[in-house]
């Protein structure tokens, strides 16, 4: 329930920002239109924004027989952490990142790239998959995935305003300066939501997909190598659509825009260390827990890539 609260205090902000542009765009006709269009919109994204995200980076559905171990992996994490089994997606992106997505959890799907799957162990994957059961657990998904549908319609409805609005400058209270101000501090607006509804999350689900997977340090080890590639190497379909940037369990824009004021996620060194408390405490030291456990690559290392045997 929790989560449902946070979910319509979100879209309360967000709708709020909607009539504003819609009042700097055309007055109060055009805060009515807004405001209109942001509970479609509101409606449309709680029902439809985890396609929308998984369309936008053109993820494929999965099924066992296409990765059998992938799936029986999954199938036992969501297990632990008490919950039904997501559909899978994949995305054919070289750097490794995942997500997931879903309003509940009977309705959530979890999406790996092939550069996670290449590069990472298998116990790292288990790490990655466990922190997105431990999103849709706490129901974050439907926030995070609302958030960035809205957040890029924010965006476009700025652009509009500029294209459109200086037509309409009678009806503009703020005039052209403001027209300009809009599309300058609306999607950075937008983009504080986006910071300020994921740093904390991912804290916490670092910590719930410890626990699920039984072995911090390997979450530990797949969050290194994760930042690692994501300085270096672009991921094209995140760049094309920033917006979903804060679902991914690491920054997939880190390694081509180091926007410290705006980061959605907090500093891989501080989760790790958290990591390392939260496996000291359990004593899950490497080589044991459900999936054992590697070293912990430094980050200023590459780590060799290897292609698990998932099919």
């Amino acid at each position: 329930m929790a989560g449902y609260t946070r979910t319509v205090i979100l879209l309360a902000a967000l709708t709020a920002l909607f009539g504003v542009i819609g009042l700097m765009i055309g007055g109060e006709q055009g805060m009515i239109m807004a405001l209109l269009f942001a509970g479609g919109m509101n409606l449309f994204s709680w029902w439809n924004s985890d396609k929308m995200v998984l369309r936008m980076h053109n993820a494929q559905p999965i099924s066992p027989q296409e990765a059998p171990r992938l799936y029986d992996m999954t199938a036992k994490l969501a297990a632990n952490a008490g919950l039904p089994m997501p559909a899978l997606y994949v995305i054919h992106e070289e750097q490794p990142n995942a997500f997931a997505t879903g309003r509940n959890p009977q309705n959530a799907a979890v999406a790996v790239n092939t550069g996670l799957l290449d590069m990472l162990s298998e116990e790292e994957v288990a790490g990655v998959i466990a922190h997105e059961l431990a999103h849709i657990k706490n129901r974050d998904t439907l926030v995070m995935t609302v958030t960035a549908s809205i957040a890029g319609a924010i965006s476009a409805l700025a652009q509009f305003g500029m294209l459109f609005g200086r037509g309409r400058d009678r009806q503009n209270p703020f005039g052209p300066i403001g027209l300009l101000l809009m599309v300058i501090l609306a999607p950075m607006a937008a983009a504080i939501v986006q910071m300020a509804i994921s740093r904390s999350r991912e804290y916490e689900a670092d910590k719930a997909g410890a626990e699920i997977c039984g072995q911090p340090m390997a979450l530990a080890g797949a969050l290194r190598k994760l930042e690692y590639y994501a300085h270096q190497r672009v991921n094209q379909r995140a760049e094309a659509n920033p917006a979903t940037a804060h679902m991914f369990i690491i920054n997939p824009l880190s390694g081509a825009r180091m926007d410290n004021l705006f980061s959605t996620h907090p500093r891989t060194d501080n989760r790790v260390a958290a990591l390392e408390k939260l496996a000291a405490s359990m004593g899950a030291l490497p080589g044991r827990g459900a999936w054992g456990a590697g070293s912990v690559p430094p980050i200023a290392k590459p780590p060799p890539a290897r292609r698990g045997p998932w099919g």
